[in-house]
């Protein structure tokens, strides 16, 4: 849930990266870091908790300073889940307090399965919640779009995105910044129209 800072004036947006271990996340989020274009001291530093046993990172941390919005600053904090299954506690505690979601997919046909498993992990770890992922603005990112074994677009849309309102997908070689920009200028958009629309922010 956004809070407002009344101290410090900032609107403060969580945003989760979602997917099957190695398919991504943590790539996203180490590109971002490096790229983004922040004023002198507005980007925070990029924090990871691994584990021995899941190569991806444990979380990420990472605050953009972003335009203002009713007077107010907007933070985005953007975090990574654990891939492996056995994490799922862990998978759970980063979603508390979602704004929004990329749903980093593999774009390996061998990874359809896990691609699939994941997606309904998010749901089901959302509802223990008391979530919806209607009520969450979210996008889906097809990564990996450069190996020899990616299936096709319209495959993954038929898997992911088979939806009445489609949700924005885009294609990504996230390795080579390739599409990481293009999904988190998409979900930070969706979440300042929706903070704009709404009208009671949650306060600290």
């Amino acid at each position: 849930m956004a809070i407002i800072n009344q101290a410090t004036r900032e609107l403060q947006v969580k945003i989760v990266y979602y997917g099957p271990a190695m398919g991504g996340k943590t790539t996203n989020l180490v590109q971002v870091h490096d790229h983004v274009q922040t004023a002198a001291g507005q980007k925070g530093k990029l924090v990871s908790l691994a584990t021995s046993s899941d190569r991806t990172l444990f979380f990420d941390f990472l605050p953009i300073e972003a335009v203002s919005i009713k007077g107010f600053r907007t933070k985005f904090q953007l975090y990574t889940v654990p891939g492996q299954v056995i994490y799922n506690t862990t998978r759970q505690l980063v979603l508390r307090g979602v704004d929004g979601i990329v749903f980093v997919a593999d774009s390996q046909y061998e990874k359809m399965a896990e691609n699939v498993e994941s997606f309904q992990n998010l749901l089901d770890n959302l509802r223990s919640l008391k979530l919806n992922l209607d009520d969450i603005p979210y996008v889906l990112q097809y990564n990996k779009r450069d190996l020899p074994n990616a299936a096709p677009i319209e495959y993954m849309e038929f898997l992911l995105n088979n939806r009445e309102v489609q949700v924005p997908a885009f294609p990504s070689v996230a390795h080579r910044c390739e599409g990481v920009f293009e999904t988190l200028n998409m979900i930070t958009r969706l979440l300042l129209n929706k903070f704009i629309n709404q009208r009671e922010p949650q306060y600290a």
